[in-house]
């Protein structure tokens, strides 16, 4: 069993983070097929933070890049905010041929900082996505329901005006790959908090 571990900032900040690790049973239009999932989720909006001040905040995985969906109205993406509906949306488009199930084979190098995330080339001089910290508004991670034991990376940024959203799916090599991911991420912005109030 998996359990869920909150700690509270002292800080008035209304940007801090919650990453949760549970066990759900997503159902999938897939043949029928009903998969259990792990999934960790990072939320940006909330209230809480998890981690500590110790928590390593830069990192570097290797994933591979399955899709993004972009340019989601920012109201309709309100609609997204609990990871099974993210997860269902996800499923939807990749029913729909929207986005596709598997990625393709080149690897990128994912890098988590107190910056944000960059995803690029193995060697980094190719630069694909850049992600500000300020601008993610969830990540969670799940499996991919294909029965090769992958999880799925899912990314869900805004712009500067908060009138857009995309969303990014990434695919890691197993599930405690992925929910170190969030982890980096969920002290990234313990660290951004942390500077913020000092």
């Amino acid at each position: 069993m998996f359990r869920k571990v909150k700690k509270r900032h002292s800080s008035s900040s209304s940007q801090s983070s919650e990453i949760s690790t549970k066990s759900k049973s997503v159902d999938s239009s897939l043949g029928g097929l009903s998969r259990s999932s792990t999934v960790a989720s990072l939320d940006t909006d909330s209230t809480k933070s998890s981690g500590n001040g110790t928590s390593e905040t830069c990192a570097e995985f290797r994933v591979k890049y399955v899709g993004s969906i972009a340019n989601l109205q920012f109201q309709m993406s309100k609609t997204l905010q609990e990871p099974l509906e993210l997860i269902n949306y996800i499923d939807a488009a990749q029913q729909a041929g929207n986005l596709p199930f598997v990625p393709g084979d080149e690897e990128m190098m994912l890098v988590v900082s107190k910056y944000g995330v960059k995803v690029a080339s193995l060697d980094q001089c190719d630069v694909l996505h850049r992600h500000p910290l300020y601008l993610i508004v969830r990540m969670l991670c799940y499996d991919d329901g294909l029965g090769a034991g992958k999880n799925l990376l899912a990314l869900k940024t805004t712009d500067t005006k908060q009138e857009e959203c995309s969303i990014f799916v990434y695919q890691c090599s197993s599930s405690e790959q992925a929910q170190s991911i969030c982890k980096v991420l969920s002290a990234s912005f313990d660290c951004a908090l942390t500077s913020d109030k000092s």
